[in-house]
């Protein structure tokens, strides 16, 4: 919540006038709902979308980072929820998946694409972005191989459109299923994309599913490095610059914080509860930056190989997880 109060009065100055507020009003009306308890992250995300259709998305300011720093900052604040204990077992009973579908997702992307005779570039982002963590992990990786801005408009495009879907239809599928909350948490973790979507999807199913699926989700985005290094070395980029998602250190910080003071316990779970909001408010902003353009752009050959490498990493992790772990 500091995070937003710090960041709005900037937006506001940025759009202070009569005649934008008026327009722009029934934005600021949707953004402030999603902090009440009313708006889940499915409505959110429609909501967004819809302003976003009609013309009432304020554009003279950079949303998308905005939403950058609300997420990353909620996922520190989700941190102070969860024991120690918990995210070290989580994360050791989860690690052997996490780095067979990592290894997986970018064998299967490369020979997939290769088949389809995709652009290897656009291929390998979009395998990159779904072996490991959606849009952060594009972001990383697009650099480090010199992917211009079409290769990465694209991935960018096919990654966000499923994400969406996935918001919607895994909490849908996991009760159909009966699913658990930890096996729910821990197959969201691995099979959708961005942390967001992940986070909203866990969030709709439950406070157990949540916890998991934020930590394993977390430790799985620890893979950018690597993989972007790896990926440059394939590619043979001259490019060193590798973003690095910093706020996983603030995250494993906060954890340690609760842990070891624990008597501060009512003041982590206000932070938590909060963080939980943002989150809804970060959804509202992601569905904002959806467009018929944005779809239109990702085309068909992108958008099919990014279902078929999701489809079978969704099915066989799913399986796995239900039969094995």
């Amino acid at each position: 919540m500091v995070s937003f109060i710090f960041l709005y009065p900037r937006i506001l100055k940025m759009t202070f006038n009569k005649q934008h507020l008026l327009h722009y009003s029934p934005f600021y009306i949707a953004a402030l709902l999603t902090l009440t308890p009313w708006i889940s992250s499915p409505t959110a995300l429609v909501m967004g979308f819809a302003l976003a259709s009609f013309g009432f998305v304020p554009t003279n300011f950079a949303l998308g980072k905005v939403t950058k720093k609300l997420l990353a900052y909620s996922i520190v604040g989700l941190g102070f929820g969860i024991q120690l204990n918990e995210a070290i077992e989580a994360t050791s009973n989860g690690i052997g998946i996490i780095l067979a579908t990592i290894t997986g997702t970018l064998i299967l992307g490369w020979l997939l694409a290769k088949q389809m005779k995709l652009d290897k570039v656009t291929g390998h982002l979009i395998a990159s972005g779904t072996a490991i963590c959606g849009g952060s992990a594009i972001a990383a990786v697009a650099p480090a191989i010199n992917a211009d801005e079409e290769s990465t408009g694209l991935a960018l495009a096919t990654v966000f459109v499923l994400n969406s879907i996935a918001l919607f239809i895994f909490p849908v599928i996991g009760h159909a299923l009966e699913l658990s909350q930890h096996t729910f948490g821990t197959w969201a973790a691995i099979a959708i994309h961005d942390t967001s979507s992940v986070v909203g999807a866990a969030s709709a199913y439950g406070e157990e599913a949540l916890k998991t699926a934020t930590t394993l989700k977390l430790a799985r985005a620890l893979w950018i490095v690597p993989v972007a290094l790896i990926s440059a070395l394939l590619f043979r980029s001259n490019s060193k610059k590798i973003t690095i998602p910093y706020f996983i250190v603030f995250y494993c910080l906060a954890i340690l914080i609760s842990d070891n003071l624990p008597q501060f316990d009512v003041v982590y779970n206000g932070i938590f509860d909060v963080s939980k909001k943002l989150l809804v408010l970060c959804l509202f902003f992601i569905g904002c930056g959806i467009s018929i353009e944005k779809i239109k752009a990702a085309g068909a050959k992108p958008l099919i190989f990014g279902i078929t490498l999701w489809v079978i990493i969704s099915t066989t992790s799913l399986f796995y997880i239900m039969n094995y772990a």
